[in-house]
């Protein structure tokens, strides 16, 4: 199976996925196949380089959905992709792309969902969110996705503890470790399910 990770941001979540694939699942079942960006100045573009992956940029800026599908497609299909994994990518996708890639398209939210998602609930504002709530714990989200916010299938979750001193960069440094601890696993025991199914 070729994947293509989508990431808006530095990709630390993406560097940790090539680095520890390998370790759960054999490239001949799959393979990153391309790194995909809305984001010209990212630093992901940087570990595609690293790691001689190709890097492309989606152009859908003042495009409606229609456009930004076929802008989807085009690069989707240029690279024959079977699994798309979404790593800090910050664009809802096109309802054309979650219907034909039902079921292949996961992502990770740094929050226990359904609480802490939808618009405007990515990065530092879902930790602030917590935070100001008071509550005890958080964690990670990893899900299908769907053409709304946060919303598909939850595939798995793993809590940590808020501290009562917590700031939002204490929470987000004890999430991220969570993300890069259980990404990768989950990515490789879906698409291993999905080809026992097959």
């Amino acid at each position: 199976m070729k994947i293509a990770i989508f990431a808006s941001g530095a990709g630390s979540n993406a560097a940790a996925i090539i680095k520890t694939l390998p370790n759960f699942i054999k490239r001949e079942i799959a393979t990153i196949a391309v790194i995909i960006s809305n984001n010209e100045k990212a630093g992901v573009k940087n570990i595609a380089a690293t790691h001689n992956i190709p890097f492309e940029i989606l152009a859908i800026k003042n495009k409606d959905e229609v456009e930004q599908a076929d802008a989807y497609l085009e690069i989707l299909n240029k690279y024959k992709i079977d699994f798309v994994v979404l790593a800090g990518y910050l664009k809802k996708m096109p309802k054309k792309i979650t219907k034909n890639y039902n079921k292949r398209i996961v992502n990770i939210h740094p929050a226990l969902l359904p609480a802490y998602g939808g618009v405007g609930m990515y990065g530092r504002h879902v930790h602030e969110a917590v935070i100001a709530a008071r509550e005890t714990e958080s964690g990670i989200t990893i899900h299908y996705v769907d053409e709304v916010y946060d919303h598909g299938q939850i595939i798995f979750q793993a809590k940590c503890t808020v501290e009562k001193n917590d700031s939002a960069e204490d929470l987000a440094k004890r999430i991220l470790q969570l993300e890069h601890r259980h990404y990768t696993g989950v990515i490789a025991q879906t698409i291993l399910s999905q080809i026992a199914v097959k």
